[in-house]
């Protein structure tokens, strides 16, 4: 089967020389050259990757054919995935080379998706709550019920996992609010957020900020 990527390479390379910075960019950052590249351009392109030549500063014409190879990790699954990896790579790019900053993420926002985690705490925080009340309470027979049927050491376990995991991704969570700058209230939302729903909090967090990397590209390009 025909590499769909390849098929338009010539097509690729010729747009991406409207962007000399952000192939030096990859040059600089993706291909490793340490030295000072005054220019680059794309020679060719493929869903698993892009071959770029450049040239150093100060470089003479038996120093032509410099090149390197960039491979995509993963590689592309089809022609409509080029535009938003190379743009996810040229914010990759500059950033580490501080040729842009990082996006600051000010506003906490709630997923739909932290339902898949509500729901489930709020059940073990039901059964666990149960063995606080009477057996006359008929409104934890339920929980109390369930907490039988598991046991306690299987609910202990529970509880212990639960935090584990939600304590790491709560860690993970302050990492990322510190890299994009979120004023303390918003962090403090997002940090407290993602103890009690976990994955869901910090996994939207991360598209909210590649979001806003893409529209900081979008701008200078």
């Amino acid at each position: 089967m025909a590499d769909p990527v390849a098929a338009k390479s010539t097509f690729l390379c010729m747009y991406m020389s409207n962007h000399p910075d952000t192939l030096v960019a990859y040059v600089r950052h993706f291909g490793k050259v340490k030295e000072v590249v005054s220019s680059a351009r794309m020679a060719s392109i493929d869903s698993n990757g892009m071959a770029l030549e450049y040239v150093l500063k100060g470089d003479g014409p038996k120093d032509a054919n410099r090149s390197v190879r960039v491979e995509f990790d993963p590689p592309l699954s089809g022609y409509e995935e080029v535009k938003p990896r190379l743009l996810g790579m040229t914010a990759d790019a500059q950033e580490s080379l501080g040729m842009t900053k990082r996006p600051q993420i000010n506003s906490f926002h709630l997923p739909r998706q932290a339902i898949m985690t509500v729901i489930p705490m709020i059940a073990l925080f039901y059964v666990t709550a149960s063995t606080y009340y009477p057996a006359s309470n008929t409104l934890f027979a339920p929980g109390r019920y369930t907490h039988r049927a598991v046991g306690d050491i299987a609910l202990q376990w529970i509880w212990g996992i639960t935090i584990t995991l939600h304590s790491l991704e709560a860690l993970y969570t302050i990492a990322l609010c510190r890299r994009h700058r979120t004023p303390f209230i918003v962090g403090f939302q997002y940090v407290f957020a993602t103890f009690l729903c976990g994955f869901p909090i910090f996994t939207d967090l991360r598209k909210r900020i590649q979001k806003a990397r893409i529209d900081s590209i979008m701008k200078v390009n």
